[in-house]
């Protein structure tokens, strides 16, 4: 991503006098256009970069500036580090250089104390197994991100509809266990949220696009579809051989004994696909005491399925 480019730049200039912008663009893997747009961006940033000509000349901070390292902290730094390394446990690795340079400033009497602020979190994002396609959908999407470049791809539904999607790229989400990608689709000609597991033949498209801003607060994934409008008190039974399950799943103020070995747990969800196939997860180790009509469903549910197995 570009700000990691940019702040990979500024740190290397920190430690460098001088360095080429082909040097530059060949350890970012981008053009030499590229990096000078990086300088500019730099520039307005109000670090002063200067491009300086001739036969021993390269790009470096103007002579007696001194970018003041206590713009951020060791424990700002070893943040970043630690977010950097959570981005990177799922893909390429493309944020390791970045990592190294910052590791790069902090003194070497200090080293161990950084590192073991850097250990104190790991949030690792990668599955358990193979990645396989998903891998390969968010690495394409994140050059589809950095170039401005429109993907296309067939999506199906939670409906089971599949429909041809030419979307303009803005952001990957991580979101409770998975990934989606938000982005203007030409189709619905407004911003959708799509989920990566949903994608079928992902591609990039020849055109680009020129990226507006958009307002943070007013983001899908940030909407309460968790709202008492939209939800209800579900109260479900584990029972004892379903503890593990439930000590699993939710957090131990939401568990109630049931004097048993089992639990009784009250949430509020908001009724739909995802909560019925949620609830079938558990198996037989689970009933749903309340609402009346999510017991119906299930029971509904259970049929079907035991109808598609029933021995001839």
């Amino acid at each position: 991503m570009k700000i990691d480019r940019l702040l990979s730049i500024v740190i290397l200039l920190m430690n460098r006098q001088l360095v080429q912008a082909k040097e530059l663009a060949d350890m970012f893997e981008v053009s030499v256009r590229t990096i000078y747009r990086d300088i500019d961006s730099i520039n307005g940033a109000g670090i002063p970069v200067v491009t300086y000509q001739g036969a021993n000349g390269g790009i470096g901070l103007m002579e007696g500036y001194r970018l003041d390292r206590n713009v951020l902290t060791e424990r700002e730094l070893a943040d970043i580090f630690t977010a950097l390394r959570s981005v990177s446990s799922y893909g390429a690795g493309e944020h390791n250089l970045l990592m190294e340079k910052i590791s790069s400033v902090i003194p070497p009497s200090k080293s161990h104390a950084f590192r073991s602020k850097t250990t104190q979190l790991i949030v690792d994002f990668s599955p358990w197994g193979l990645q396989g396609p998903l891998e390969e959908r968010l690495s394409l999407l994140k050059e589809a991100l950095e170039e401005s470049t429109a993907v296309a791809f067939d999506y199906v539904n939670a409906d089971g509809q599949i429909s041809h999607r030419i979307v303009e790229p803005y952001t990957l989400v991580h979101k409770g266990a998975g990934w989606y990608l938000y982005g203007f689709c030409i189709q619905r000609q407004d911003f959708r949220l799509f989920k990566l597991l949903r994608m079928k033949s992902l591609v990039k498209e020849a055109r680009s696009f020129e990226r507006l801003d958009i307002p943070l607060q007013d983001l899908p994934w940030t909407e309460g579809w968790k709202e008492p409008l939209n939800t209800q008190t579900v109260v479900l039974h584990f029972s004892a051989e379903g503890r593990h399950l439930a000590e699993d799943y939710f957090d131990c103020e939401e568990l109630e004994a049931d004097g048993n070995g089992g639990y009784i747990v009250r949430l509020a969800y908001a009724e739909n696909n995802w909560l019925y196939g949620f609830l079938l997860s558990f198996g037989t180790v689970v009933e749903v005491l309340e609402p009346e009509p999510v017991r119906r469903r299930l029971a509904g549910l259970a049929a079907e399925i035991a109808a598609k197995y029933k021995l001839l």
